[in-house]
């Protein structure tokens, strides 16, 4: 049917002529109104709101349960589905049918689902309103009036008579709400009073070529934390309801494999995190371990961590053990830690019992010839299953030469491509298995194969994996064994970044970098060294939400949830990055004196520490100008400053350079109690007594947004290295820092947060710049 013809018939539905255009451009929709039509005939008369129902019912319709579409339109035109209600209850009830191929459908059941036949009466609706209103809602009522949100009465109502009609629901809600209340008044058609007004909310970051994408059911818009994001935000199927999700293949085995799956987790929600032993963990990776472990732990799940160990050749131990120290350093713990390798004997025999059913074989393609979208066709693929068993054990046993052979399943995927591979031969010791074994699988052999093995629920991953989703549910319906769910969700990228483990080990091997923790990178442990902490990490995580989109956002936006963490759990210490020397002529003192000063200065209660407070004193060199501009507030010769926490204010008497170069180097000055003196525009940080750090001030790596791109960086990402992403400063401290350890984190008061570096030692204190303080246009 052409498209004009389309849309005049979907007109006749009761569609806009702008709705149907808009249909037209869904292809799934489409079908099934096509299909929907046919079964209603040319000619038929629709009853009012009849035809809606059926897009309604063609828009809700999943692919599982299409066979279903004649029954259900038939249902609509005979006016027993007659509201949204009854056509979503059935739908639902059909696809709870849905793990039996082929379910033949019960129709006393179905009407009863879908209370076909059930009359709510108006003096029934009228009876529950005034019962709710009174046992629940009169106190609230008379005390918000009409800005109470009458919906929740209507929603009450529905839970107790189901199948009354919303609209007569509603005007018996308005009819006693007015009986109560009388008419509006004018306080009453003013908008309400606004609550504690919400932060504005951060730029939401923009999604990269905006893809629909139907892989995760509730678009997420994030939440402030991981717990709230999966328990309010994020709806998957029920651990069992695996059937009712899109895609998912239902086989004559998918009932009573789905009742053994329940049997063995008792209903209990099953994922895994599943990295390659080969790199060290990214920002990337911290969404994925949150997702995985944070959906578990919101509905009481667990989450294994699973090392996908399959390619010796670029597998280490210290990525093994880094990548466990980052999940628990984010604060999760696996319920077990498991390998791929663990497996090795399983996959081999399901491996061969593939070709003896004639759905894997041996072919000799070299791999640059499997390369592309269009590679030659195997001449193999036809070979027969004796010969593909023996020379699979050849395999086996080592007697192929590397590259000369690899097993191939029988299958194309959803993108197009045919037969990947499941096996190839690789003559290297396994980190676990030693020489065992010369063949291993491919991650798409085995990553469905290990959901399976331990009862995974979610198989949750990114959405570059939707195209091997086919694969997937081939592979455990091929073998007869339970099936998981894969759901997808959108990469997190990070701007001015690499996360390429090749290409970060380039950056070491070049040294521009120092290693896989250098603080610039955006690795776990990197970010864990520059001093990133982690419920800051996983707070980022839950703002960016689990949608279909892939993000790309600024580094600012993560250093906003780590400044939010850190303002409330950083204490305040005094420091100075370029310390300027102060002689205090008339130290109002004889001698060097203690003060107390508050870790948190806008909350005294948390603690507080010891300062020193001598005649000579160092502040920050960019708080003296001699020539100061118009709106300058520090010091200048002529104009005083305070010195925080020390109770004086101090002027300039004497200015002391150095003859060779004209650079200041000492400040004589005088003070006064600042209760006597007059109020300065500013007060200073100070140090007396200090201790020497060594402060590294870190920027971005790269100038370019994306140095990956050619477009941007046409050179090359070597190419586009900051000369600014480190500089290093001799700082002076109180002594208070002294006892600071490793990762310990700290509010440099008037400059930002930073962290004690791993290099410290007991002779030389290392601090790296975790963020600066909010950009404060007004500072002078």
């Amino acid at each position: 049917m052409a498209g004009e013809d389309l849309i005049a018939r979907f007109q006749e539905l009761g569609m806009s002529e702008q709705k149907a255009k808009e249909t037209l451009k869904n292809a799934n929709v489409t079908k099934n109104l096509q299909l929907a039509l046919a079964e209603v005939g040319a000619g038929t008369a629709l009853g009012d709101g009849t035809g809606m129902l059926i897009y309604h019912l063609a828009s809700k319709l999943k692919p599982q349960t299409a066979e279903h579409l004649p029954l259900l339109v038939r249902y609509i035109v005979e006016r027993k589905l007659d509201n949204t209600q009854r056509v979503d209850a059935a739908l639902e009830y059909v696809l709870k049918c849905g793990q039996k191929l082929k379910a033949s459908i019960d129709l006393q059941e179905l009407d009863k689902e879908c209370g076909v036949g059930v009359v709510v009466t108006s003096e029934e609706i009228e009876r529950a309103v005034q019962s709710k209103i009174k046992a629940s809602y009169k106190e609230i009522l008379l005390q918000q009036r009409y800005h109470f949100n009458s919906f929740k009465i209507l929603q009450d109502v529905r839970s107790e008579l189901k199948w009354a009609d919303a609209k007569s629901v509603k005007a018996a809600i308005d009819v006693e709400i007015f009986d109560l209340l009388g008419p509006k008044t004018e306080a009453d058609l003013k908008p309400p009073p606004k609550q504690n007004e919400k932060p504005k909310a951060q730029a939401k970051p923009k999604p990269e070529a905006a893809q629909p994408s139907a892989t995760v059911e509730a678009t997420s818009d994030g939440a402030t934390t991981i717990a709230e994001l999966m328990k309010t935000k994020v709806h998957f199927h029920a651990p069992g309801e695996n059937f009712k999700t899109d895609g998912y293949v239902v086989t004559e085995h998918t009932e009573k494999l789905l009742k053994e799956h329940l049997k063995r987790t008792g209903g209990q929600v099953h994922t895994r995190f599943p990295p390659e032993p080969n790199g060290i963990l990214h920002i990337g990776h911290a969404k994925a371990i949150n997702i995985n472990f944070g959906y578990a732990a919101a509905h009481d799940g667990v989450c294994y961590l699973r090392y996908d160990d399959t390619n010796p050749e670029k597998e280490e131990e210290k990525f093994f053990v880094a990548i466990r120290e980052m999940v628990e350093w984010l604060g999760y713990k696996p319920y077990k830690i498991t390998y791929s390798s663990d497996n090795f004997q399983q996959l081999y025999e399901w491996a061969v019992l593939l070709i003896k059913k004639g759905l894997a074989y041996v072919c000799h393609q070299k791999a640059e010839e499997l390369k592309g979208f269009n590679p030659p066709p195997s001449p193999w693929r036809e070979r027969p299953i004796a010969e593909s068993l023996q020379l699979f054990e050849d395999m086996k046993r080592g007697k192929i030469d590397e590259g000369a052979a690899t097993l191939r399943l029988n299958l194309t995927l959803e993108e197009g491509k045919v037969d990947p591979v499941a096996y190839r031969i690789k003559f290297i010791p396994h980190h676990r298995t030693g020489t065992a074994w010369c063949i291993y699988p491919t991650y798409d052999y085995t990553h469905c194969l290990c959901d399976s093995l331990e009862d995974i629920t979610h198989s949750l991953c990114t959405k570059e994996f939707q195209s091997r989703r086919s694969s997937y549910y081939w592979l455990c319906n091929a073998l007869g064994i339970y099936c998981p769910v894969q759901w997808e969700y959108g990469r997190l990228n990070m701007n001015y970044a690499l996360v390429s483990k090749r290409k970060i080990a380039k950056l070491i091997t070049e040294q521009i970098v120092h290693d896989w923790d250098d603080p610039r990178l955006f690795t776990l442990t990197a970010l864990r060294r520059r001093g990133f902490p982690p419920e800051a990490i996983n707070n980022f995580c839950a703002q960016m939400g689990v949608t279909g989109a892939q993000i790309a956002v600024d580094p600012a936006m993560l250093e906003a949830a780590v400044r939010d963490v850190l303002n409330i759990t950083a204490p305040r210490r005094l420091v100075v990055l370029e310390p300027l020397k102060v002689t205090i002529k008339n130290f109002p003192h004889k001698s060097p004196v203690q003060l107390d000063v508050p870790d948190f200065p806008q909350n005294p209660q948390q603690g507080s520490h010891k300062i020193t407070l001598d005649k000579v004193v160092y502040i920050e060199r960019g708080d003296f100008k001699l020539e100061p501009e118009k709106g300058y507030r520090r010091l200048a010769p002529k104009q005083s400053v305070g010195l925080r926490h020390a109770g004086l204010v101090i002027s300039v008497d004497e200015i002391v350079t150095d003859p060779a170069t004209g650079d200041v180097v000492e400040l004589i000055c005088s003070s006064q109690s600042a209760e006597q003196a007059e109020k300065p525009k500013a007060f200073v940080q100070w140090v007396s007594q200090p201790i020497p750090l060594e402060v590294r001030l870190y920027d971005q790596l790269f100038k370019h947004k994306n140095p990956e791109d050619p477009n941007e960086v046409p050179g090359g990402f070597l190419s586009d290295i900051s000369d600014q992403s480190m500089t290093v400063v001799r700082a002076f401290a109180d002594q208070s820092l002294r006892q600071a350890k490793v990762y310990d984190k700290f509010q440099f008061e008037r400059i930002g947060f930073f962290s004690v570096d791993p290099d410290t030692t007991k002779d030389r204190i290392v601090f790296n710049r975790t963020v600066g303080l909010k950009e404060d246009a007004g500072k002078k």
